[in-house]
């Protein structure tokens, strides 16, 4: 019973600084799927080396299996290569880890399998990163300077910034059950980015597509074998069941 009262008090305090931080819960965006778009994955694989890779890592994926992809060897080393690497190494972050715990109070996590993981009661794991880089706004209170909706207080900096611009969440006031809440409404853009919203959003739905893929490259092959075994299963059992009536048609 102790137990079940800690619970519920913890899980109180989470929701209860949730929404202190201006970060009540949104729904989440429907991701668009481009796990069978190979020029989206090539440009969301290559987004992931210029901005991810900085302080993630993706320890699970070799460069060279970016040539499902489309990629050329020759391609990967010329563009997705950093000077000491080899192509057939792993996607590892070259950043200390006991510094990246200093600067942004953890380490980094790995992101290979980040779009698995992150599935919930809102949508899929690729929802969630689709909503979360494009929820990011100026936080003058927060160490890195920014502030995230969908994870609130979270140690990341909004790496795409440039691309996207700063923007500060609207928020319209509303009573419900006798309080007044703050209800998100839209964004208000401070200042402009090198991409239009459209332009950031199709290039986050890049970048989304090719961590999908990377959570299981194998999936698209996987579908594809699926849909035949169902097929012969299919005629297999069609088959069967007419061997079946065959032998059994004289027998009273």
């Amino acid at each position: 019973m102790n137990k079940l009262i800690f619970t519920l008090i913890v899980a109180l305090a989470i929701a209860t600084g949730a929404q202190a931080s201006g970060g009540e819960e949104i729904a989440w965006d429907k991701a668009p799927n481009n796990v069978n778009d190979l020029p989206a994955l090539q440009d969301g694989a290559k987004l992931f080396v210029n901005y991810c890779l900085n302080c993630h890592s993706a320890a699970y994926m070799r460069y060279n299996r970016l040539r499902d992809i489309g990629l050329t060897e020759q391609q990967i080393k010329d563009n997705l290569l950093f000077t000491t690497e080899r192509v057939g190494d792993t996607m590892k972050s070259a950043i200390d880890p006991r510094q990246a715990k200093d600067w942004f109070g953890a380490n980094p996590p790995d992101l290979t399998l980040i779009a698995r993981s992150r599935s919930g009661h809102g949508g899929s794991g690729a929802d969630y990163l689709y909503t979360y880089l494009r929820t990011f706004y100026r936080d003058p209170t927060k160490p890195t300077g920014w502030n995230n909706l969908v994870f609130p207080n979270v140690g990341m900096p909004h790496v795409l910034w440039e691309l996207q611009g700063a923007r500060e969440p609207v928020f319209d006031t509303r009573e419900e059950h006798g309080h007044e809440v703050k209800v998100f409404s839209g964004w208000k853009q401070i200042s402009p980015g090198t991409m239009t919203t459209v332009q950031y959003d199709q290039a986050v739905g890049d970048l989304v597509g090719y961590l999908q893929w990377m959570a299981e490259p194998a999936q698209n092959s996987r579908v594809r074998v699926g849909v035949w075994v169902l097929l012969f299963l299919g005629m297999f059992t069609v088959i069967t069941w007419r061997l079946n009536a065959a032998f059994w048609k004289d027998i009273n």
